[in-house]
């Protein structure tokens, strides 16, 4: 089970890793690799602890007439349109042990959880060449808990603007994205991680209660290039937690902090087949 939970991380943070295509091209129908990455995170956002941990990163980009996973996620193309598409988000948090950090000694472990729900992109902008554009992300997730038995964890909304741009000023060849939104948690999945019981309770961790409503902002860069037979990428997040619905919970201990992660991945294969991808 906690192979599985990392490799939940992977998929929740490789969203975050977009890959470098070229604006308008010929491409392979879908190409496969893996590789790895090293990721800085903390035990849950405002812990005063963090994790390093390398991980296996999985690669894989498929352009069908119906189906696409690209840089821009896995979503299906359900209408004939190049301003609006409808996609699966996805993320993820890693377990947290009672001896991960002193404010939750001797509180029950957290098992990882994964999040999944849909999500529309809305093209607000785009330059001629198409090599920049502006969009408004709007997903909706649902979170689940990684035990033997498996349970809700809470929903999270997460709108945010994403600016992408090809060949920025002074990188040729290479991908930026710049992205940032509040987040939005309803009272379960903030309660998973900031709620204290009675029988928990201690001096210097007061009973506390959780309810839901605004989680934080989030501000994220990533940088990305694909070369003929490999892809690199880096990200760092910002997550400010000032005036949280949570910020009064004894188990916050920072109010903001970094994230960060770098990872490398070897194409493998690809299809013969060729399509035309308009990016």
């Amino acid at each position: 089970m906690r192979l599985l939970s990392y490799a939940c991380i992977v998929l929740g943070c490789a969203a975050l890793l977009t890959s470098a295509t070229s604006v308008a091209a010929d491409r392979p129908l879908w190409e496969a690799g893996a590789g790895l990455g090293v990721l800085h995170l903390p035990a849950w956002r405002g812990a005063a602890e963090s994790h390093e941990l390398v991980l296996p990163v999985p690669y894989f980009i498929y352009h069908g007439r119906y189906l696409r996973a690209d840089r821009q996620g896995v979503r299906g193309v359900l209408f004939d349109s190049d301003r609006v598409d409808l996609g699966v988000s996805l993320g993820a948090s890693p377990p947290v042990g009672r001896d991960s950090s002193g404010v939750r000694n001797g509180m029950a472990d957290l098992d990882a959880t994964v999040e999944i729900g849909p999500q529309l992109d809305l093209t607000l902008w785009r330059s001629p060449d198409r090599a920049h554009q502006l969009k408004l992300i709007i997903p909706v997730r649902s979170a689940f808990s990684l035990s033997s038995t498996p349970r809700h964890a809470g929903w999270v909304f997460s709108p945010a603007f994403n600016l992408d741009m090809v060949d920025p000023p002074g990188l040729p060849g290479w991908r930026l994205g710049l992205r940032s939104g509040p987040i939005f948690a309803s009272s379960r999945q903030h309660a998973y991680y900031y709620q204290v019981s009675p029988s928990e309770a201690r001096p210097d961790r007061p009973a506390y209660s959780a309810s839901g409503g605004y989680s934080g902002t989030q501000v994220l860069a990533s940088l990305s290039r694909r070369y003929p037979q490999h892809w690199v990428g880096a990200f760092v997040r910002y997550d400010m937690l000032q005036h949280a619905a949570f910020d009064d919970s004894p188990l916050v201990a920072r109010d903001h902090y970094l994230a960060a992660g770098v990872a490398v991945a070897w194409i493998f294969g690809e299809s013969s087949e060729r399509v035309s991808v308009d990016d």
